[in-house]
């Protein structure tokens, strides 16, 4: 039986958890972190954006990004959670 490769978080949750992380990672550095090419994430940062889960800041020639923790997860099985509550679960071992 071969080996599956789905994960469980989409490259959305991957590339905001990179900015969340730290807000100054260019896009092809998370685009080497996620795996995904550079343009993917420009895609994805274009829809987080318009969505309003991240900012972004022009600094002299690079991005940088902020997020917005206090957004909805967006699907209804986790109605009236946060991102932050998601992030405050998932770095829980890289604070410690």
């Amino acid at each position: 039986m071969s080996k599956s490769n789905w994960t469980f978080l989409t490259n959305h949750a991957q590339v905001f958890l990179c900015i969340a992380q730290n807000e100054h990672r260019t896009a092809r550095e998370i685009a080497q972190i996620v795996g995904i090419t550079e343009r993917a994430v420009q895609r994805i940062l274009d829809d987080l954006e318009g969505e309003g889960y991240i900012h972004r800041f022009r600094e002299g020639r690079n991005n940088r990004y902020s997020t917005s923790l206090d957004m909805p997860l967006r699907h209804p099985a986790q109605h009236g959670q946060r991102v932050r509550d998601l992030l405050s679960e998932l770095l829980k071992e890289t604070q410690e």
